[in-house]
């Protein structure tokens, strides 16, 4: 076997780096850069019995997973990610009964995800079996104990079967975040190790370490899942990255969905969900991400509130959707827009009508009304203005005769 180089260890005490080379004992020495090594994990490891920290990824290890990992029973964090593992994961990690992380993501590891990971590991937080060659269904016993779980990570495998409902017993992803729940290994000395994860969302590849508490994610897209869309996730008030993608998910995305306020990113594309849009999304204002795109929806986008914010991207190769940002239009959408301008107008226009006749009439009434009034009240003022009238009668009838008259003369 070759020599190890890079190889992390993070003890009670404090971390080491060990190296090993054939024909000769290990060597040990403070924490240093590592080199990707190869072959097979050393047996040296098992000696460390007070291990809590195991961190062999980004290596290019091979082989399997071996049985004596399961003495290290007081190991809390193991990291196995990107190497060259194969084959199934030994049952003899059932002894590491306090792991809070088990990251085995990119590797080839293959057979089922057994339901003993559920009930054994009632304290992990962070589950990350991505991009391994799992297959099987997804098995409700899994969900039930994992009370404490902030990340489930089980994309890019050939998992098969329904979302069991006992995700909603992922009871830490229906609360408020806990700020402090990923500390750092250690005793308080230089020698530390600070808990560290990838995720893929939003399209990118970001590294969480001291940013890990805000992580609450759940990912299993690109396997070959089936069954309606689990309506109990609408349960897990505390989710933040949420990804079904390229499945074979069915139903509707149901209206609760925007109990979800927490949530920053949402793809449930390249599935078979269909029916409208729900129009309470348009609530989800954190939501920064969304892909909608290759699945049945119908009926026309409620581009309204926070929805107005994402471009066409997120609902291309929907057939039967329409309306903004997609260039489809609607149907009746030029329709509804004239009648609604038509009946807008109208409104507009009667209440003016309404207005101007009522100001006419109630003119017309002070005009007849107002002096017939004040004459009723007091006979002289009546007297004097029906002389005054007499009076101006006989004056406009004079002055007609008068010029009537003079007219006459001239024309003679």
């Amino acid at each position: 076997m070759g020599s190890l180089h890079g190889f992390y260890l993070t003890g009670l005490r404090k971390s080491f780096y060990i190296h090993w080379s054939a024909g000769r004992s290990p060597r040990v020495h403070e924490v240093n850069p590592g080199r990707d090594p190869s072959g097979s994990i050393p047996s040296i490891i098992y000696n460390c019995s007070h291990l809590m920290v195991l961190d062999l990824g980004n290596n290019s290890l091979s082989g399997r997973i071996p049985k004596s990992l399961g003495q290290l029973q007081l190991l809390k964090s193991l990291h196995l990610n990107r190497n060259k593992l194969s084959g199934e994961i030994p049952s003899s990690l059932q002894n590491l009964t306090s792991l809070d992380v088990l990251d085995l993501s990119y590797n080839n590891l293959s057979g089922q995800i057994l339901a003993w990971i559920g009930t054994t590991f009632t304290n992990l937080l962070i589950l990350n079996l991505r991009s391994n060659m799992f297959s099987g269904r997804l098995l409700p016993s899994l969900l039930s104990n994992l009370s404490s779980l902030h990340v489930l990570d089980l994309a890019q495998n050939d998992m098969t079967g329904e979302i069991p409902v006992t995700l909603v017993e992922l009871k830490a992803m229906t609360q408020e975040r806990d700020m402090g729940i990923y500390s750092l290994y250690g005793n308080g000395s230089s020698y530390q190790y600070e808990e560290r994860l990838i995720v893929i969302t939003k399209g990118l590849i970001l590294e969480y370490t001291r940013a890990l508490s805000l992580v609450v994610s759940i990912d299993l897209s690109d396997n070959n899942l089936s069954g309606e869309f689990p309506k109990g996730m609408t349960k897990l008030f505390g989710l933040v990255f949420l990804n079904l993608s390229m499945n074979h998910i069915t139903g509707q995305i149901p209206e609760s969905i925007s109990k979800l306020r927490q949530l920053s990113s949402l793809d449930l594309s390249s599935n078979n969900l269909f029916g409208s849009i729900p129009s309470s999304m348009s609530s989800l204002s954190f939501l920064g991400y969304l892909n909608l795109s290759n699945n049945n929806f119908s009926g026309k986008i409620p581009f309204i509130g926070h929805m107005s914010t994402f471009t066409d991207s997120a609902f291309t190769r929907n057939p039967n959707l329409c309306g903004a940002p997609l260039v489809i239009k609607c149907h009746n959408e030029d329709l509804d827009k004239r009648q609604s301008a038509f009946v807008e107008d109208k409104i507009d226009g009667g209440y003016i009508d309404q207005w101007f006749y009522l100001s006419i009439g109630l003119g017309f009434a002070m005009g007849i009304l107002g002096p017939y009034f004040v004459l009723a009240m007091k006979r002289s003022w009546c007297d004097a203005y029906f002389d005054f009238v007499d009076k101006l009668v006989k004056w406009l009838v004079f002055r007609r005769r008068v010029t009537y008259a003079r007219n006459h003369a001239q024309r003679q």
